[in-house]
């Protein structure tokens, strides 16, 4: 009984529950979670892969002067799945359309350290923290496109992408006053 373990085991799987990377192409991570989710289902596979998630932040980017929100992908190119490695669940994964392998030496896969893992959770519960994401840099020049300073031109002087708010230098009366605006009232020049 012992031998059939061994046997039915992938080098690399050490025959407990653990959360493995595999490599998508890039764009295709929701199908491969798709697909394989319904691999799972008809294989009979639920008792050796668990779940399968495309690691995700919101992001709040401007795109033409308007706040427009994003799911980005954490990792692109990644998909994350908690599993037992054996070889009728490697079998299951590997043979999934789009997916190029396990991450990991040849058909050996190698597990995320919990560590990592608990990064990644961490990054995807900041997902109720809006983050914001702008084309500008510290230094461009903007031209301000909305409230009491419209159509004036100032400089970046400070980006603060968690509350999207981005402090400008323009001259007033001769001399270079810093204002704080929204990420939404502002163009580059």
């Amino acid at each position: 009984m012992e031998e059939n373990k061994d046997k039915n085991m992938r080098q690399g799987g050490d025959g407990k529950r653990n959360w493995y990377a595999i490599y998508t192409n890039s764009g295709y991570e929701n199908a491969v979670v798709k697909n394989l989710k319904q691999r799972i289902k008809s294989m009979g596979m639920e008792d050796y892969i668990f779940d399968v998630l495309v690691p995700t932040e919101k992001v709040v980017k401007v795109k033409r002067g308007k706040k427009v929100e994003e799911e980005m992908k954490i990792y692109p190119g990644y998909v994350l799945v908690d599993m037992i490695v054996n070889d009728q669940s490697w079998w299951v994964v590997r043979n999934t359309p789009r997916v190029s392998g396990f991450l990991g030496t040849g058909v050996h896969p190698v597990p995320v350290s919990d560590k990592e893992m608990l990064a990644v959770v961490e990054k995807m519960k900041e997902k109720d923290k809006e983050k914001h994401s702008v084309d500008l840099e510290v230094g461009d020049l903007v031209k301000i496109i909305d409230g009491p300073f419209k159509d004036t031109e100032g400089k970046v002087v400070e980006i603060d992408e968690v509350s999207g708010q981005v402090k400008v230098a323009v001259s007033m009366f001769g001399r270079d006053t810093e204002v704080e605006l929204d990420f939404s009232q502002l163009k580059a020049i």
